[in-house]
């Protein structure tokens, strides 16, 4: 699988997991200039959610920081 279809299919996960279903154009964003670690791309979903990773439930930010991880390796 090439790297872009790695992030479609991780955001997709994302979505029906953990309901981050990101506007297309975020989703887009993150495909072509995806973060280089699971944490930042973790921040990256959140703050494409109009939510501060700072302030988020740490809980659900490592669901979707381990979720990054398996995809992004």
């Amino acid at each position: 699988m090439s790297a872009r279809g790695k992030l479609e299919a991780l955001l997709d996960k994302l979505c029906t997991e953990l309901g981050f279903c990101l506007a297309p154009q975020e989703r887009e964003k993150l495909t072509a200039h995806p973060p280089e670690s699971a944490r930042a791309f973790a921040d990256a979903v959140f703050s494409a959610e109009g939510l501060n990773p700072e302030l988020a439930d740490r809980h659900l930010w490592r669901q979707v920081r381990d979720r990054a991880a398996e995809y992004l390796g």
